[in-house]
């Protein structure tokens, strides 16, 4: 059931509204101002009217999407915080009172955070329960969940946004909690974005050097044991993932399906857009790169997904706080389409 639904979703995928683009860009050019000086806020201007097929489209219901799950790997010590932070955090994100949730309310977002793997019971009004199991096995022995667990995970995120989507939903944000989610990420980006180990291995929630070469060797270990396939990524992503990961894949996916533009958040939510850019390459086009991590490894991960970020802050907590102060920058974009005048109305002469 969970494949065909991923199926026919990444089916119904459609490509961007190349009219609505180049209107958007005629529009730009009638500003007043020289063609592409506002840089990427334009380039934000043509994708959003792209992917909604409207020239400035009605995007003030935005909500940020915070998976959480976690990781068996956190038994080779390969984090700063301890394994229990993860459901810790949880009740701080549905209390109101992480990072990610002032910075959304600065932004006038809704904040949902989804249990898609937390190894807790975890019980509250507000949580979203999509529990697929109970965190990953330790991928250093065995793979981290089985295929069709990874699968159920990102059909879990689809379903997500697809709950969010009839709630009136037209924006969405990645983010994500997982205590040693940087070590399964670092794993997948050497996998799939063929990128060196010692790159891809960064500092995490803040372990000094010693621990990263740790680290480096858990990754080695991990991708010893499981042999995953670099030409299947769910392959790859049950075998060295993690749920929360594959999670922030179907969300991903799913805007795309419905047309929605999706912000993706540091290090971690951008190997989830790894993992849809390999499923579904045509989700890719409905993606907006948010900020470059303090995450060594993160702008080649970038590259590889083919985004560009919006800002560079030196941020990596993760959560989705980069990617909820792009809002910002997207509401710039389409007030500059909305009220900014032309050349015609405002009597200003053309170069």
């Amino acid at each position: 059931m969970n494949d065909r639904k991923l199926m026919t979703t990444i089916e119904s995928i459609r490509m961007p509204d190349r009219e609505a683009m180049d209107a958007a860009e005629r529009h730009l050019n009638s500003l007043t101002k020289p063609p592409g000086s506002l840089g990427k806020l334009e380039a934000i201007a043509r994708q959003t009217a792209g992917i909604t097929g409207e020239l400035v489209p009605d995007l003030s219901a935005r909500a940020v999407i915070v998976m959480a799950g976690d990781h068996g790997v956190c038994e080779e010590g390969v984090s700063a915080f301890p394994s229990e932070v993860t459901p810790q955090m949880v009740h701080n994100f549905l209390a109101g009172g992480a990072a990610v949730n002032v910075l959304a309310r600065q932004a006038n977002a809704g904040v949902f955070c989804v249990d898609v793997g937390v190894n807790a019971e975890l019980a509250h009004p507000k949580l979203i329960s999509r529990k697929v199991r109970f965190g990953t096995a330790n991928m250093t022995r065995e793979p981290a969940m089985k295929r069709e667990e990874a699968v159920a995970a990102i059909t879990a995120g689809i379903e997500t946004v697809e709950q969010l989507y009839s709630e009136g939903y037209r924006m969405f944000a990645t983010g994500e909690m997982g205590i040693g989610n940087t070590t399964a990420s670092a794993a997948l980006c050497t996998v799939l974005a063929d990128m060196p180990i010692e790159e891809a291995v960064g500092l995490g929630t803040g372990i000094d050097e010693g621990r990263r070469q740790h680290k480096i060797q858990v990754v080695e270990r991990a991708l010893a044991v499981n042999r995953p396939d670099a030409a299947d990524a769910i392959d790859t992503l049950a075998k060295v993932g993690g749920l929360e990961i594959a999670g922030l894949a179907g969300v991903l996916i799913g805007a795309a399906s419905l047309s929605c533009p999706v912000i993706v958040d540091g290090f971690i939510s951008t190997a989830a857009a790894l993992i849809a850019s390999k499923i579904a390459p045509q989700s890719v086009p409905y993606m907006l790169g948010s900020h470059l991590s303090h995450e060594q490894g993160h702008r080649q991960l970038l590259q590889a997904v083919g985004l560009s970020p919006i800002i560079h802050m030196d941020m990596r907590l993760g959560e989705g706080t980069g990617a909820v102060l792009c809002f910002h920058f997207v509401d710039a974009a389409l007030l500059i389409m909305q009220e900014m005048a032309t050349f015609e109305s405002a009597g200003v002469s053309q170069a």
